[in-house]
């Protein structure tokens, strides 16, 4: 389904620019912000037909403001500094209590983590300012929820900005290929034939387990932790060689948990998580000789894997759970 595609498309790559704004911000490279101006704007006047422009391209280092709109009378500032602090500045500056921002809207634009505590908070504009948090502020998940109810055509033509600006289909798709290539072994292995006793602590994995409530979908990681060592095999039989599949497919299963982290039990995120990647593996590779019940088998497996190897979910205090790898 193109709907599909192209929403998981455009949902992958905001997210990672929003994950490489935030660390590269960390460590002082602040080239992405300075992009992300002119990215925002194209995008967000796709998406809510609006005619901003990049004021920082007319007047060097505008303070409180970034991108304007005269026609429909709206500011934004955007920034990937979090904090009700820095929205507070931004509204004390003196260019927004000026005239001519008079009758303006001011948004806020968060370009790297969630920014959803902050539409709680209660803040001060300027007299003729009008701002209102629980709509004003946006960050991706916002944004995506916006995305997500567009019609296909605009929904294309969102994906076209984004796949044109972030990086190209090739990206997702050779992150697919490694996911099917390890589907694919891993799908013929003889799995009944595996030693119950392998070297693994379960007694640790249950300690997991209950640090996170998951309750039903212990039975899940119980059957299928048995296969921890199959998975490290083929992991380390690639990566012998240079290729950075186990890297990649970690990855790509930590990504699926932490798009989802926010607001779901770890029982509801863990089979979310299966059935997800289980879709987007089965429209997207070509695995068609495999029945789809075996390939979600593989999915909960390599899922399962993530668990125990501390990619996904937390960890308790001290959590060692095999000798291996």
């Amino acid at each position: 389904m193109n709907r599909a595609a192209y929403y998981n498309y455009i949902e992958e790559r905001l997210i990672t620019l929003c994950t490489r704004v935030e660390l590269r911000g960390k460590i002082n490279i602040l080239d992405y912000h300075l992009h992300s101006e002119n990215f925002y704007r194209d995008l967000l006047n796709t998406l809510y037909a609006w005619n901003l422009e990049n004021l920082n391209a007319r007047i060097r280092n505008v303070e409180a403001i970034d991108l304007v709109d005269s026609t429909n009378n709206i500011v934004i500032q955007l920034s990937a500094t979090h904090t009700k602090a820095k929205i507070d500045s931004a509204l004390s500056k003196p260019l927004l209590s000026s005239t001519a921002y008079n009758g303006f809207h001011f948004k806020f634009i968060a370009i790297a983590t969630d920014a959803n505590n902050l539409r709680r908070q209660s803040y001060h504009p300027p007299m003729g300012i009008h701002f209102m948090p629980t709509t004003d502020i946006y960050d991706a998940r916002s944004i995506l929820q916006d995305v997500y109810n567009l019609d296909i055509n605009k929904l294309e033509t969102i994906y076209e900005l984004i796949k044109s600006e972030l990086g190209r289909e090739a990206d997702t798709l050779r992150l697919e290929s490694n996911l099917s290539s390890v589907i694919h072994i891993l799908s013929k292995e003889n799995l009944a034939s595996i030693d119950s006793n392998m070297n693994i602590n379960s007694f640790e994995i249950e300690r997991k387990i209950d640090f996170n409530s998951l309750h039903t979908s212990k039975e899940i990681i119980d059957d299928y932790k048995l296969y921890h060592h199959i998975v490290d095999k083929i992991y380390s039989e690639f990566d012998k060689y240079g290729c950075n599949k186990s890297i990649s497919v970690l990855h790509s299963i930590k990504s699926e948990y932490v798009k989802n982290l926010s607001g779901l039990s770890g029982d509801v995120l863990f089979n979310l998580m299966i059935s997800t990647i289980s879709e987007r593996i089965l429209h997207r590779s070509n695995l068609d000789k495999i029945p789809q019940e075996e390939i979600e088998m593989c999915v909960g497996i390599l899922v399962v894997d993530a668990f125990i190897r501390c990619k996904i979910f937390k960890n308790p205090n001290d959590y060692d759970y095999v000798t291996s790898r």
